[in-house]
């Protein structure tokens, strides 16, 4: 292992790793060690939305990334417009120590196109509900809860278009939300608005959540982070409850990935087996409160009952009728051209 590691320093000594990812999957600590076995330095950016990402990415910005995280459902539009590498597995012993759901890459939609690996899957969470134990007091069984007049402007939900209608067909019943028909989008957005009209605030990253959460007094809340929002709410000493739905809990599959233009995807490639280790793993536990892929999750979770997020009909059709929901529209002028 000393060899390797003076090996690893001799390859990569004086090189820059360029990271984009998540609050809290690139700690500075972790950073170094990664560091110091390499002799490379690593420049972490921290993005918030998927938007966010794809703007990044998708755009001139590309140039200034070497690796990132993405989710499963996100990652197919980055392949189908050759934004990102294949990945040499062989470079990654560590895929080894990883649950069997997550070794078994072909068996995880959008990972696998043709022969080639395009992700390698690190963390992942469901999209339960959080609930004020003092202002309700039977948890809630159902996505529907969200709806609820008993809890009309006390429902605090997540600000993005692509994840909402997913959530708004789940609510009425439709086992596939990822793929709107023609005649699936007045009852969708009805539906949305209706939840606007029930909605406290909307927030987009977990920190805001908890702060809204806590200072507006909410009942409900959808929980797009899971349990990561669970544990920040639970540190700022409120008293609230954690379910999945009988529906069951749509959720994300976070993963990394290689860009086209990585200046050097040996180096990517060694940030991600690095990744995989355990001290990566718990770091996302412990302080995340999310699950990784390499141990059971801290607490048993149904996952039976999670709906891995998959590419969705229209991403800019759903944002452009979510702005227009939030913003006020009515039923009739939100589906306009």
């Amino acid at each position: 292992m000393l060899a390797a590691t003076f090996l690893c320093t001799a390859v990569f000594a004086g090189d820059t790793l360029r990271v984009l990812t998540w609050p809290g999957y690139a700690d500075a600590d972790l950073v170094k060690v990664f560091e110091q076995r390499t002799g490379s330095r690593v420049e972490v950016t921290l993005i918030d939305t998927d938007d966010a990402l794809w703007e990044k990415i998708s755009t001139h910005q590309a140039q200034d990334f070497d690796v990132f995280a993405v989710n499963t459902a996100e990652l197919q539009r980055y392949v189908s417009r050759e934004l990102v590498l294949p990945i040499n597995t062989a470079a990654l012993p560590n895929l080894a120590t990883q649950l069997p759901r997550f070794r078994d890459l072909k068996a995880i939609p959008g990972i696998v196109h043709g022969s080639s690996v395009y992700a390698i899957p690190y963390t992942y969470a469901e999209m339960g509900l959080i609930y004020d134990r003092k202002q309700v007091t039977d948890a809630p069984d159902s996505i529907t809860a969200l709806w609820d007049p008993r809890y009309r402007g006390k429902v605090l939900a997540y600000n993005s278009g692509t994840h909402n209608f997913s959530l708004a067909m789940q609510s009425l019943g439709k086992k596939t939300p990822f793929r709107l028909t023609p005649q699936d989008w007045p009852a969708a957005v009805d539906q949305l608005i209706a939840l606007r009209r029930n909605a406290l605030s909307f927030y987009t990253h977990p920190d805001e959540s908890v702060e809204l959460f806590l200072r507006q007094g909410a009942a409900l809340m959808l929980a797009n982070y899971g349990t990561q929002q669970l544990q920040l709410l639970k540190q700022a000493g409120a008293d609230v409850g954690y379910v999945i739905p009988k529906e069951g809990a749509l959720a994300w599959l976070d993963c990394w990935t290689i860009t086209r233009g990585a200046r050097n995807k040996a180096l990517a490639e060694a940030w991600i087996n690095y990744m995989l280790e355990k001290e990566a793993g718990q770091a996302l536990v412990v302080r995340q409160g999310l699950a990784n892929t390499t141990s059971p999750a801290p607490t048993q979770r149904p996952t039976d009952q999670l709906i891995w997020l998959e590419p969705v009909e229209n991403v800019e059709r759903r944002e452009l009728l979510w702005e227009r929901i939030v913003s006020g529209y009515r039923a009739s002028r939100v589906l306009l051209p």
